[in-house]
């Protein structure tokens, strides 16, 4: 892993990729899900922690269920997407680390120090999150990610057991340019950054 990734995978991953608001029709087929799982899985997170729990909307009824929890300006853009992921993070993680980082006892660095699971639990999975989104566009996929929709329903929903918060949506498929804004501005270095 020496080289440079080439322009036009750059281009693909960061530069000409977009934010997108519409869709085709295109289906995203379940084997392309699984293999993006299987390439955003790769990405570290602390002690190999692992708490995105992700869950893949393909089906009317699916998408149905998670409408009344969007805000109303994502409601169009998301029933017409062809894959809503909803991604989440796992407040038990800690529990799965004797099998993720079996070389320590890394459940008893986080077993009773619930504010330690909780930020490690969310960041970790907005790491896995952004993994997916570039794991997305690696496969030639598009995405939009977003905020706007009711947490705590979406939670009801989904993730009943109650170990699992949903962190954001992320439409995925074949992006329709038609609603397309012109890029937003961006930090220079100087505006964002500093070497000491």
């Amino acid at each position: 892993m020496t080289a440079p990734l080439s322009p036009a995978v750059l281009d693909q991953l960061f530069l000409e990729a977009r934010t997108y608001n519409a869709w085709s029709a295109k289906p995203v087929a379940e084997a392309t899900l699984r293999q993006l799982w299987d390439l955003a899985r790769m990405g570290p997170t602390s002690a190999n922690c692992s708490p995105a729990r992700i869950v893949f909307l393909v089906t009317p009824a699916a998408k149905a269920k998670l409408k009344p929890a969007l805000i109303p300006t994502n409601v169009e853009k998301t029933m017409a997407a062809p894959v809503t992921a909803i991604i989440g993070f796992d407040l038990e993680f800690h529990e799965h680390l004797p099998k993720l980082f079996p070389h320590a006892d890394a459940r008893a660095w986080f077993a009773g120090n619930q504010p330690l699971i909780e930020t490690t639990a969310f960041r970790n999975g907005t790491l896995q999150g952004a993994y997916l989104i570039l794991a997305a566009r690696a496969l030639g996929l598009d995405c939009g990610p977003m905020s706007g929709f009711d947490n705590a329903l979406v939670d009801r929903l989904f993730f009943p057991e109650g170990s699992v918060k949903s962190n954001f949506l992320c439409n995925i498929g074949s992006g329709d340019t038609k609603n397309l804004f012109p890029r937003s501005p961006r930090f220079a270095f100087a505006e964002a950054c500093r070497i000491e």
